[in-house]
């Protein structure tokens, strides 16, 4: 294997390409450390000791990282882990160590994130979220079902009213552009059109 390209990445980082293939990101000491020079062959050996003692290693702690600023979806955790430049294999064993501790759990992401939106988003809305973020259809419908039959998810109704009263809206007093703007906020937020129309027709 012959290392054909050493590009910068930042002032410390740099891209190793080993037979015109892109193989991983070094640190300027780690370049030295296993004498990765363009031009020059890496062994077998050596190649497997960066991945290994370095690359997997490095995906996990990013990984973790990531985890102590917010929660992330399996599928949000392997888009950002990629746009890290981590390869398949690393970012396959960095997501089935975080799993082994319950560090990414999609049921439980879920569960959060209903909770989080569940007085200012309708289910229907919610849904649409999680399905962006890469939950399963079967997740979230479990995860909904579940919050609905313990009573957790709001009445949607009461929930567009309360919106409304936030937003000082007057159903009395309310011109045509005032309601189509309140309608297209509510509908942002997956409220349906017929039940939108029928709390707007309530006297709050």
């Amino acid at each position: 294997m012959i290392v054909t390209d050493i590009t910068e990445l930042s002032k410390s980082k740099y891209k190793i390409f080993i037979d015109d293939e892109f193989a991983f990101v070094l640190y300027k000491g780690e370049l030295r450390q296993y004498r990765i020079k363009k031009d020059e062959q890496i062994d077998k050996e050596t190649y497997d000791e960066i991945i290994t003692k370095v690359i997997k290693k490095r995906a996990k702690l990013r990984a973790m990282h990531l985890l102590e600023k917010r929660p992330y979806s399996e599928r949000d955790m392997r888009n950002k882990l990629k746009e890290n430049l981590y390869d398949d294999e690393s970012i396959d064993e960095a997501i089935d160590y975080l799993k082994s501790f319950g560090y990414i759990d999609d049921h439980a992401y879920a569960s959060q994130y209903i909770d989080t939106y569940t007085q200012s988003r309708s289910a229907r809305r919610i849904e649409q979220d999680l399905l962006k973020k890469g939950i399963s259809k079967d997740v979230i419908e479990e995860v909904l079902n579940i919050k609905r039959d313990e009573g957790e998810l709001g009445d949607e109704e009461s929930m567009i009213r309360s919106l409304l009263i936030k937003r000082g809206f007057d159903p009395l007093n309310a011109d045509s552009k005032t309601i189509a703007k309140n309608v297209r906020f509510l509908y942002q937020k997956g409220f349906s059109p017929e039940t939108i129309a029928r709390v707007m027709r309530q006297d709050f």
